[in-house]
């Protein structure tokens, strides 16, 4: 039976703390997606047998599924504890179900159907779960969450670019950590193969290795559902001054559905929130936006308390409410008293590519290198082969 392509590499980097960099090329096109940080009891199935290793390097054969909990600051797989603090874990059919359960007490939190291996390790008295996958059948899975797959072809093809392209520089960024991207929000959405049809692979095979550079490497591929108005500067929202992340004009996204939008958030549940994650202040007594970027947008927060002022970034504010309730930092304060409204235009943090003025384009006939030169301005497709893999020198 063949071994694991990357159980070598996983157990050099949990033994030795080595990145995947130093090793051989052939791990390159491999990504490494957490699906979750925090899980108490993994549940791995598959239509045919299960082949487990250990960081011990102890090979553990289990038919059909396998579930995985910390016991005692140790793992083990169906009631039996194993050795090492973490598994690798490859079905000998094409597919693996993942079931993943917050608390062995609570209702499931998440269910995928991913192609290619995990990795189950001990991290902070949980589990990190990670899915080891073939760089094409991650772009698919990426595809095929970030925008709706019955979509016009050029708008997938686009996608496909750009999130093939944001992976590879995640890779470079992440490669000493023991995941490359977060399987949400915090880096793409990816939700395996659930929703991957027909045109999503014809989209990812069509473009297959094409990479979005800039003086021949990789680019930070960012992208936003809506922008409602001017793209904006990555050094706005992340303080990278890039090139290629200056803001353009976007006035192809007026059919969003998030084009414009209102939210009503209780004044105590605002408080309550910027306690819960760590900020010192005392009884809260007004906010408003205290300046904006030159897209429009919201670049800082000044809040008054009874212990004095906090200033946060209008990114920092709204991921603190949450991005399903404040969708940009393009938004005004219409009312406070016991409910904060807010008004505002967009969803996400508006750098990069506009998913929704991009399809728009995809519709009047644009093909898609254009669509990513237009967002991306000064950028050039290479081959995955020719591709610098280095980061630029911020």
């Amino acid at each position: 039976m063949t071994k694991f392509i990357f159980s070598q590499a996983w157990i050099l980097l949990l033994i030795t703390g080595v990145g995947l960099g130093s090793l051989p090329v052939q791990a390159a096109d491999q990504v490494r997606v957490a699906l979750t940080e925090r899980a108490d009891r993994v549940t791995v199935a598959s239509a045919g047998d299960l082949r487990l290793e250990t960081s011990l390097g102890d090979r553990i054969d289990v038919s059909s599924e396998a579930t995985v909990v910390l016991q005692e600051h140790e793992l083990a797989v169906n009631g039996n504890l194993v050795g090492g603090n973490g598994l690798a874990i490859h079905g000998t059919h094409n597919e693996l179900q993942v079931t993943i359960q917050r608390s062995s007490s609570d209702a499931i939190s998440q269910r995928w159907k991913v192609y290619g291996d995990l990795e189950i390790t001990v991290r902070d008295e949980y589990l990190l779960v990670v899915n080891v996958v073939e760089l094409e059948k991650y772009v698919a899975g990426v595809v095929s969450s970030e925008v709706n797959p019955d979509w016009h072809e050029e708008l997938l093809r686009t996608q496909a670019v750009a999130a093939r392209t944001y992976v590879l520089y995640k890779k470079l960024e992440n490669e000493a950590q023991p995941f490359d991207v977060y399987a949400s929000v915090q880096d793409q959405v990816y939700t395996g193969r659930q929703k991957v049809n027909r045109a999503v692979l014809d989209a990812v095979n069509r473009t297959r290795g094409q990479v979005l550079t800039y003086e021949g490497r990789p680019i930070f591929a960012v992208y936003s559902s809506t922008t409602a108005g001017p793209t904006e500067d990555a050094v706005n929202v992340w303080a990278k001054d890039l090139p290629y992340l200056k803001g353009v004009a976007c006035p192809f996204d007026r059919k969003s559905p998030w084009y414009e939008w209102r939210a009503t958030i209780p004044f105590d549940k605002i408080e309550a929130r910027l306690k819960e994650e760590g900020y010192p202040i005392g009884w809260l007594a007004t906010f408003a936006p205290y300046g904006m970027t030159t897209a429009g947008r919201v670049k800082d927060i000044r809040i008054l308390h009874s212990r004095g002022e906090l200033v946060l970034t209008g990114q920092e504010f709204r991921r603190i409410l949450g991005y399903a309730k404040v969708r940009s930092t393009r938004f005004s304060i219409e009312r406070i008293d016991r409910h904060v409204v807010f008004a505002g235009k967009g969803a996400g943090h508006g750098v990069g590519l506009c998913q929704w003025g991009a399809k728009e384009m995809a519709e009047l006939g644009y093909p898609y290198q254009s669509i990513l030169r237009y967002y991306y301005p000064g950028t050039e497709i290479l081959p995955r082969d020719q591709v610098v893999m280095l980061l630029p020198s911020l």
